[in-house]
């Protein structure tokens, strides 16, 4: 897997140092009023500090893997995280509790894990991104989700003007969501997660990573064959950063599956009859997530479907909007997910909801 971080490519401006399009995967982004690196926690508060009192906004930005921002950039300062690094802070004879820092590249630490026996993270293999933005989204991915092994979260409060370190149970997490997202007050300088100390992955929950492995759900396997099959899958669908790949230009999965009362369901079931029984899970409350890629699909926008300006859904995966041309602009990208949201809405009554970030741009 390439390095986390999104890098200057044919299709990017990589004369302009304070183009955003350089550092986001979508290759889209217009240029910011100033961009500094932060190579430590420390680094990262006194650029913060530094520009608040300058009275400037601030961006904080990792892998650029889960943000999509507007043509116009964005006019105070962008903080690109790269600190980097992990270490053991607690151990007992069944578990591991490993401190990583915010810049950490995600999937080195999930194949670090993964090399030492630590089981927790291994279907989580191959997201791209910062160990950072993990809580900020409570990633989650192939039956696995970051909140069930953090611990904690050090957090700078911009509020306070403190560094506080955050327990996991008031972190907020929810499904795609913490106390982090849509918040400019905390600023995350390290996680903890507590890992098992097993050569095996945890129960294999998701029916289609069963399926590649050939087993059960339920069943348990090799931490390795469990990540060597994540990347697989992964890569069938273009959500493993590869240059060579335009499919990767993108954020991942553009829209969160639905999460419906029964009475939604219901409605949105008597508008599909003819299509089947939509793919759904059940939720706490009596609630039901759906499939956000089976709406997109049935309600006409298949895999490939063009859109404006050398944008269009992703070859392998409907949830993925690409920039395949690599010069496409964040305006023609937000009117391919527009479009799509309408589409569903009038076909199924159902409103579909961006999982990236979105700065200085809206759908």
């Amino acid at each position: 897997m390439s390095d986390v971080y999104a890098q200057p490519t044919t299709g990017a401006d990589t004369t302009d140092m304070n183009s955003l399009a350089r550092y986001t995967t979508l290759r889209t982004g217009g240029p910011a009023g100033r961009v500094v690196s932060g190579t430590s926690a420390d680094e990262i508060v006194r650029a913060v500090r530094e520009a608040g009192i300058r009275d400037e906004p601030v961006l904080i930005l990792a892998g650029g893997s889960n943000v999509v921002i507007g043509d116009d950039g964005f006019p105070g300062t962008v903080v690109l995280v790269r600190s980097r690094g992990l270490r053991v802070v607690a151990e007992d004879t069944d578990t591991v509790t490993v401190r990583v820092e915010a810049g950490e590249p995600w999937d080195d630490l999930v194949a670090a894990t993964v090399a030492n026996g630590w089981s927790g993270l291994e279907c989580l293999s191959g997201v791209p991104g910062s160990t950072g933005a993990t809580p900020i989204q409570n990633v989650g991915a192939y039956g696995q989700e970051v909140a069930e092994t953090i611990t904690a979260v050090e957090a700078y409060d911009r509020v306070e003007g403190t560094t506080r370190r955050i327990a996991a149970a008031d972190c907020g997490f929810a499904y795609r969501g913490s106390i982090f997202k849509y918040s400019d007050r905390w600023v995350v300088l390290t996680v903890d997660f507590r890992l098992a100390r097993s050569p095996l992955s945890g129960p294999v929950r998701y029916a289609e990573l069963a399926r590649a492995l050939g087993v059960e759900v339920g069943d348990r396997v090799p931490l390795a064959e469990a990540r060597a099959a994540v990347l697989r899958l992964r890569a069938g669908k273009g959500m493993v950063l590869d240059d060579a790949d335009p499919d990767t230009r993108s954020v991942g999965s553009f829209f969160t599956n639905p999460v419906l009362d029964q009475e939604a369901y219901g409605l949105l079931r008597e508008r599909a009859a003819d299509l089947g029984e939509p793919p759904s899970w059940p939720c706490p409350g009596d609630m039901v997530k759906v499939s956000a890629a089976w709406l997109i699909d049935k309600a006409g926008f298949g895999k490939g479907h063009p859109g404006p300006g050398g944008v269009a859904i992703s070859s392998k995966h409907t949830l993925a909007l690409t920039n395949r041309s690599g010069r496409a602009s964040t305006a023609d990208l937000v009117a391919l997910a527009r479009q799509i949201r309408e589409g569903v809405h009038a076909r199924f009554g159902v409103t579909l909801h961006p999982e990236p970030v979105l700065v200085n741009c809206a759908i």
